[in-house]
């Protein structure tokens, strides 16, 4: 329920600090399984009521690891270096999501593995999802603006980028991203592949 959860922008004190990477902690370590109210309170140092008090329950901390993974990767992706060139930055969008995915492999899951399968995240915690994928539709526009792609929908090609650099992330974070192939140069070389692709007089044809 909407009570039960607690979205980010309330801010939290050094418990809630405290719960939220004891949660973190827990999830990383141990898988969903220990993400038990009286688990992370223990680990936390707080007691079970403390966290209910922050948090409304377990689903209340889960939701703030969605949504706090989101509001930090919109502002790494929104903090990305820009050029004249706006399809390399389109690129360089692209390689700063793979890069924070990396770096925060236990939030991506919680965003966007499932790794806590009996989560679903609140309309107002999908609502926040969703204003991250602008970052990369107003780069679009951007190239839009320069000549690029000028017949297509632009959260049509954003969602082709982004489905892209998730799909590699994925693969690399389950151990899956290649026999042997380095996954910088396999990423950097869809990444190319796809923006120029779509750019194309050939990707005009197409149904974007």
């Amino acid at each position: 329920m909407a009570n039960d959860r607690a979205p980010s922008q309330r801010p939290l004190d050094r418990q809630g600090e405290a719960l939220l990477d004891a949660a973190g902690t827990l999830l990383a370590t141990e898988g969903p399984e220990a993400l038990t109210v009286r688990r992370i309170a223990a680990t936390a140092g707080c007691s079970t009521m403390g966290l209910y008090t922050r948090f409304g329950s377990k689903d209340g901390v889960v939701e703030h690891l969605f949504v706090d993974g989101f509001e930090r990767l919109q502002r790494a992706m929104a903090a990305a270096p820009t050029t004249d060139d706006a399809l390399h930055d389109l690129e360089t969008l692209g390689h700063t999501y793979r890069q924070w995915a990396l770096e925060n492999a236990t939030s991506y899951g919680v965003m966007f593995l499932r790794t806590v399968p009996d989560y679903m995240a609140s309309p107002e915690a999908q609502a926040i999802a969703i204003a991250t994928f602008e970052v990369l539709v107003a780069a679009v526009r951007r190239a839009q603006e320069q000549g690029h792609f000028p017949d297509a929908d632009p959260a049509d090609i954003a969602h082709v980028l982004w489905a892209t650099s998730h799909g590699h992330v994925s693969l690399q974070l389950v151990g899956m991203s290649g026999a042997g192939g380095d996954p910088d140069r396999l990423f950097a070389i869809s990444k190319h592949a796809i923006v120029v692709g779509l750019d194309s007089r050939e990707a005009r044809a197409l149904p974007l």
